[in-house]
């Protein structure tokens, strides 16, 4: 349960504070954003990829989501971790910087379950203690 204390902690401008997946995070932190990419592809392509034999370009990896991963009802569900799918829904609206309050309105619809875990609150405190997806403040654009 929370207090007033701690919904007081993320005040406006938190909430109006933008989130994206920071690309070069990944670069500077040694990690493989595109296996990461890879691992959160939908069943259909990850065979269709594999069965091809080659090496899968970021870009290749982003088309498959944002044309055919992205559509399926269960890309982003309520089964998946949070952060698992905040990392989704970055990847699903082309790394489109969003801010707290219409990324917990985004996932509770995807999610559509335990929308408790897709208040500003919990949002903020994941996002702020990220040290996996790369999602960082951004611009918006």
């Amino acid at each position: 349960m929370y207090t007033e204390e701690d919904t007081e902690e993320v005040g406006t401008e938190q909430e109006e504070l933008c989130w994206s997946i920071d690309m070069d995070w990944f670069e500077a932190n040694e990690r493989s954003l595109v296996a990461l990419v890879r691992g959160s592809l939908c069943s259909k392509c990850r065979k269709r990829l594999d069965s091809e034999g080659k090496l899968t370009s970021l870009d290749d990896l982003l088309t498959a989501i944002r044309d055919c991963c992205s559509t399926e009802p269960a890309y982003i569900s309520g089964e998946l971790p949070i952060m698992e799918s905040v990392f989704r829904l970055f990847l699903a609206n082309g790394n489109q910087p969003l801010d707290l309050i219409e990324m917990g309105r985004q996932l509770s619809e995807r999610r559509g379950v335990d929308t408790y875990r897709t208040s500003v609150e919990i949002l903020s405190r994941l996002l702020k203690n990220d040290r996996y997806y790369g999602i960082r403040p951004a611009v918006k654009s």
